[in-house]
């Protein structure tokens, strides 16, 4: 299911959006602006960018995406479903007593590379990985997705100094830059600006994009490494919420269930996103395979 037009990203991320709001309504619990935030990332990656295969989860020159802030991983459940990893109904149990999706990744569903949730775990697991695969001389590149709140962990930023010590150019960190975490803005809770110049400091090629932009998205993570001998830290800036009116840019809906109403106004803006974009108003082009 590899998609080749941004146009064709962008609906895959509407859907997957609704899909993300109808799982924690359905629930009664999860974390929404996150997932919100974080859904292009993930629809970049999975549907264009890594090697994968729904159908043999265990191919050892697959690429491996690591969500080290594994709170947000509906999104991330949706997309699995979509492409094939599980069947779809078993959405409908997320949060249940008894079920593999549970509110954070689980490797025991086809799909998950590891356990995640206690952040700033991530990206140490990412730098083995890279490192054995480099070791093993196989193509895999690993993606690890964390929370800007996340960089206050200190296990991450010995991660960095070992990613950059070997040399890992087949590592990808990526933060999710929306500024927001559960008790407030990034920068009254712990300050981490400027982040692109720490990053450099500890030895890694950055690069700030539109955490949105599919165009942008696409091209960074295709061309990584754009240094040899250097990991590549994505400062992807996006909005919390993103696609919800009414949840954009607020804290509160870091786990806030949307109620009945609140979901069908939700469901009601994103299909008609989709349906502006079905009427060709943005054009696009391919992207290079």
């Amino acid at each position: 299911m590899r998609m080749t037009t941004t146009e064709n990203l962008r609906n895959k991320s509407l859907q997957i959006r609704m899909d993300l709001l109808r799982l924690i309504h359905g629930a009664k619990m999860g974390h929404t602006g996150g997932s919100l935030s974080n859904t292009d990332v993930l629809t970049a990656l999975y549907y264009r960018v890594m090697r994968h295969d729904p159908l043999n989860p265990k191919w050892p020159d697959r690429d491996r995406f690591i969500a080290s802030k594994g709170h947000s991983v509906e999104s991330l459940w949706c997309i699995l479903a979509d492409l094939g990893y599980f069947p779809k109904e078993e959405l409908s149990t997320f949060c249940q007593f008894g079920t593999r999706l549970i509110g954070h990744p689980n490797n025991k569903v086809p799909g998950i590379e590891m356990n995640t949730g206690a952040l700033g775990h991530g990206l140490s697991v990412s730098v083995g990985m890279a490192l054995a695969a480099r070791k093993d001389s196989r193509p895999t590149r690993v993606f690890c997705l964390m929370g800007d709140g996340e960089q206050a962990e200190g296990s991450v930023w010995e991660a960095a100094m070992a990613g950059a010590h070997y040399k890992l150019d087949n590592l990808v960190g990526i933060i999710d830059r929306n500024r927001l975490q559960i008790s407030g803005s990034t920068e009254d809770v712990m300050g981490i600006d400027p982040l692109d110049k720490k990053w450099e400091a500890f030895g890694w090629n950055v690069v700030s994009i539109d955490g949105h932009d599919y165009d942008q998205l696409v091209h960074t993570f295709e061309s990584a490494p754009q240094v040899a001998g250097k990991p590549t830290l994505v400062i992807a800036n996006t909005i919390k919420g993103k696609g919800v009116s009414f949840a954009e840019n607020v804290p509160e809906w870091h786990h806030h269930v949307p109620n009945d109403a609140e979901l069908q106004r939700a469901i009601d803006e994103l299909t008609a996103a989709l349906t502006n974009q079905a009427e060709g108003s943005v054009p696009t082009h391919a992207n290079h395979s």
